[in-house]
């Protein structure tokens, strides 16, 4: 077996040198890119897709994530300088649990987990009033960054004392610096500062600061800052006819399509305000209030002959024969009050009511393909543009007696209609839901395949042919014949040409070849004549 063994390796290394130098190289170089290639694919097919973990951090939060993730043994890649992780896609949702768990990220800043740590009987009252401000300071930082559009915040809060024998209090007093993305609207910065003066006791949002970090100045926290009441009458008067025309558009797009209508809405504001007091009597509505009735008589007597004597005054007196003649007076007096109705009312108009509003709707047209699949415009129809001009003054709450104007036009748009969008599969491919990410990482794949099955057949199938071609020349050839005159004949009877010197050179080397292979078969079959006759037996059982 040894001596077999040594015979196969001889045989390989006349094999190889048979090859020749140039042939041998480009099939070693060959190896070499194939096996980089595959190398290559199959890294790149096992590598996990990565997926964002957090972004927009600090340098603080960025560090301990990745201390963490090492820890864990996670890969992950850093971008945009280290405020962005990217993590597998598998593994992301449990990584936000655990790092959540430690208290990661932490925003940038140091919030009430200052007090977690703290040695509280050892610290003073002036370590505790200042923990108690840089906590405070943190945790306004994070909730303003919450805000859209802010990448960083700064907070400077100035909480002076009260002093001694002082009847006036300081006021406090804020100072912000925000990184943002683009601008910020004049509402959001309103917020900004209400939110801070309602999470600090005394403070008013009138001395709140705030600068963006190209140093311009978006609020001043002066006392005679005459806008930090509220919004002003242009943002009052932007803000309405932005939501206004925000909901013509939507309703009007619902029916001629989505980028086919254009609205435009102008609203005329009175900001003056005013306070009208008007009294107003009801004379119908009398209310008695009080009622006093008075009566008075009298009566008087005399005798017929009209003389007045003692003996008639005297009590019990007779008079004798005469007829007695009588004066009754009788007076009767009534006197009613009553209270008339009044009615006082004061009328408070504060400044910003709307008195007109005009809306300017411009929709296209539609668009239907000919018999060539050609897109051909149309008009709209009349009784299709009053219909959505009621829905435009059902929309704006139109007043005819305000003045309110509304105006629908159809006319031709100057760019072409964008192409439908592709109806959404259905069944079982619309329940499964691709991402950006899976259908890039399929592509990615085909791809890899496509360039493997163009090498296997452009690179290794040419040279394995080859090589095959080679070893079927050198063991496959057929010994020449002569004819009756002695030149060489091939099998089929036909004449070749006469073998130069480089065929006899080839011939004798490939003769020598075959003499050696002969020889050492022999003297293995000499030194093993039991197993070189099991393998003649084998042979003879072997079909034909």
């Amino acid at each position: 077996m040894p001596k077999l063994r040594g015979w196969l390796v001889q045989g390989l290394v006349s094999f190889l040198k048979g090859l020749g130098a140039a042939r041998l190289m480009a099939m070693i170089a060959v190896t070499a890119a194939l096996i980089g290639f595959f190398a290559f694919v199959i890294m790149r097919v096992t590598t996990p897709q990565m997926t964002t973990l957090f972004t927009d951090l600090s340098v603080e939060d960025s560090s301990g994530i990745i201390k963490d993730l090492e820890r864990q043994g996670i890969p992950f890649e850093l971008r945009n300088e280290g405020s962005v992780i990217m993590v597998p896609k598998d593994k992301v949702t449990r990584l936000r649990m655990k790092l959540a768990e430690g208290g990661l990220p932490k925003g940038g800043g140091v919030g009430y987990e200052i007090f977690d740590k703290s040695d509280a009987l050892g610290s003073t009252s002036f370590v505790q009033n200042i923990n108690h401000l840089r906590a405070l300071e943190g945790e306004l930082a994070r909730t303003i960054r919450a805000i859209d559009r802010i990448q960083a915040a700064r907070v400077h809060l100035v909480l002076p004392e009260r002093p001694l024998f002082s009847r006036e209090t300081p006021e406090p007093s804020a100072s912000i610096v925000l990184r943002v993305r683009g601008a910020l609207e004049p509402q959001q910065v309103r917020a900004i500062r209400h939110v801070v003066a309602s999470a600090v006791n005394g403070l008013k949002p009138q001395r709140v600061s705030i600068v963006d970090e190209a140093g311009q100045l978006l609020a001043d926290g002066a006392a005679g800052d005459p806008a930090s009441d509220g919004a002003t009458g242009d943002e009052r008067r932007a803000g309405f006819e932005k939501r206004m025309r925000n909901q013509v558009e939507a309703i009007v797009s619902s029916v001629v399509g989505s980028g086919r209508a254009r609205v435009q809405l102008t609203a005329d504001f009175d900001y003056n305000k005013v306070t009208q007091t008007s009294d107003k009597f009801d004379p119908e509505g009398r209310v008695l209030r009080s009622s006093q009735s008075r009566e008075e008589s009298s009566a008087t007597a005399g005798a017929s002959d009209g003389q007045v004597t003692v003996n008639n005054e005297l009590p019990g007196n007779q008079q004798g024969g005469g007829a007695v003649a009588r004066d009754q007076t009788k007076k009767s007096e009534e006197t009613n009050n009553y209270e008339i109705s009044r009615v006082t009312k004061t009328e408070i108009t504060e400044a910003g009511r709307v008195n007109r509003i005009s809306v300017a709707v411009l929709v296209d047209g539609i668009y239907a393909k000919n018999d060539k699949g050609e897109l051909v415009y149309q008009e709209r129809s009349k009784e299709q543009l009053d219909r959505i001009a009621a829905l435009v003054r059902s929309s704006i709450g139109f007043d005819q007696k305000r003045g309110d104007q509304v105006e629908v036009v159809n006319l031709r748009f100057a760019e072409a209609p964008s192409v439908p969008p592709v109806a959404e599969p259905g069944g079982l491919l619309g329940m499964v839901q691709f991402t950006k990410d899976d259908v890039m990482y399929v592509i990615e794949l085909a791809v890899m395949m496509l360039l493997g099955l163009v090498v296997m057949f452009m690179v290794i199938r040419p040279l394995v042919r080859r090589i095959l071609a080679a070893d079927a020349a050198a063991l496959g050839s057929v010994p020449a014949l002569t004819d009756a005159s002695g030149n060489v004949v091939g099998p089929d009877g036909q004449a070749l040409p006469a073998p130069g010197p480089s065929m006899i050179d080839i011939a004798q080397v490939q003769g020598q070849v075959h003499a050696q292979s002969v020889h050492r078969v022999g003297e293995l079959a000499d030194r093993n004549p039991n197993e070189t006759a099991a393998i003649v037996r084998q042979w003879l059982q072997e079909p034909a």
